[in-house]
């Protein structure tokens, strides 16, 4: 087996786009099949949780280093930007926000927050969207906290202050006729389950809080026989 190539350090601060920020705890070999391979472990703050992440899928599943602090004010900046109308359709918005945060980078989890704080002004998000936006807007913060080395809390003031005077204004001017439909209930099993496939592929081998996320990547290149 070719030697994968490893991005990441021990103890580096690392972006994990579905599940946060985290950080690198250790790099190890496992066995899987007939061949060795090379785990990232990784312990997510946010949901005091590790995960297990093999080098070769990490790219693949968004992984990426904290960005610079340049990029972080700049995100911070384009938070306070106006933005054009979104479509009512909560559900077409979710999955293209959803597609957003599978992209993962610093620009586009601030196109979720300004998207979905913009439409929690003109009415009151469905239960997932809601989710989402929460995720989105703490892994925000998390990144720039760690970008600038400063307190979250100071961070969270900070982007509030970018994104209260857009949500002020959005206020002011709401003569907008919402039609989005309030069948989320029924709409959750399936972006739940969705959710759960894309986030972490070893959700199903968890021991106390340790995760396996690479299992469902490792069948894939033939290795059938891994306990």
């Amino acid at each position: 087996m070719s030697e994968e190539n490893i991005e990441f350090q021990i103890d580096q601060r690392v972006v994990y786009p579905s599940q946060g920020v985290g950080q690198i705890k250790e790099i190890f070999d496992k066995k899987v099949g007939e061949n060795t391979v090379k785990y990232y472990k990784i312990y997510l703050e946010v949901s005091d949780m590790m995960v297990m992440i093999p080098v070769a899928n990490a790219h693949m599943l968004g992984i990426r280093p904290i960005v610079s602090a340049e990029d972080a004010l700049k995100a911070l900046e384009t938070l306070g930007e106006a933005i054009e109308s979104v479509t009512s359709d909560w559900k077409l918005r979710y999955q293209m926000n959803l597609d957003l945060l599978k992209k993962g980078s610093i620009f586009d989890i601030v196109s979720i927050v300004r998207c979905l704080y913009h439409r929690s002004k003109v009415k009151e998000l469905p239960i997932q969207e809601r989710k989402l936006y929460d995720n989105a807007r703490k892994l925000l913060e998390d990144e720039i906290a760690f970008a600038l080395d400063k307190p979250v809390k100071e961070v969270e003031a900070m982007l509030h202050a970018k994104l209260e005077p857009l949500g002020a204004l959005i206020v002011k001017k709401t003569p907008v006729q919402d039609e989005d439909d309030d069948d989320d209930d029924e709409f959750s099993d399936d972006i739940s389950s969705s959710d759960r496939d894309e986030s972490d592929d070893g959700d199903d081998d968890e021991d106390s809080d340790d995760v396996d996320a690479g299992d469902d990547a490792d069948d894939d290149d033939g290795d059938e026989d891994d306990e």
